[in-house]
């Protein structure tokens, strides 16, 4: 999922939700519906901040900042559960920086990411990364995905 604008409606999604496609409010309670989670109030203007801007790289706390300067009203604490409940649900992708900081990414696809220490800033890498040489998972358990994320910092002088 890449953006509000680009959420699928599923084919098997009512009539009545078809016609709405082309609101961006109702697809993204179909969206919603579609993984199992309720289209709260809530969960309806976090998502509207979260996936209205297009693909993003965004903390609880910068959220939970949109939110108040939108006159949203959530508490901290609400805006970290629907983050992972979001995630839980496939709609985001959480990476964890630092041990301290877990960035949610609205990007689901497979790919690596820059990380521009002092900044705190999280961008896509453009291009694929080959990775080589990974170890045989322990017995009974696979590999999921492979999260490279490279740290970068301003060049001194």
């Amino acid at each position: 999922m890449t953006g509000l604008s680009t959420l699928p409606v599923s084919e098997s999604s009512s009539d009545a939700s078809l016609a709405r496609r082309g609101c961006p409010v109702s697809t993204l309670k179909d969206r919603l519906r579609e993984v199992g989670l309720r289209p709260t109030r809530q969960r309806i203007s976090l998502g509207w901040l979260l996936f209205g801007k297009g693909d993003r790289h965004i903390t609880a706390e910068s959220l939970f900042e949109e939110a108040m300067r939108a006159r949203v009203p959530v508490s901290l604490a609400t805006v970290y559960n629907t983050l992972h409940q979001f995630t839980e649900a496939g709609l985001l992708r959480q990476l964890a920086v630092d041990g301290s900081k877990s960035y949610f990414d609205t990007n689901t696809s497979d790919h690596h990411h820059f990380f521009v220490e002092g900044d705190e800033e999280l961008m896509d890498v453009p291009a694929a990364i080959a990775v080589g040489d990974l170890p045989a998972a322990p017995e009974g358990m696979e590999i999921a995905r492979v999260d490279v994320i490279v740290r970068l910092r301003r060049k001194q002088g």
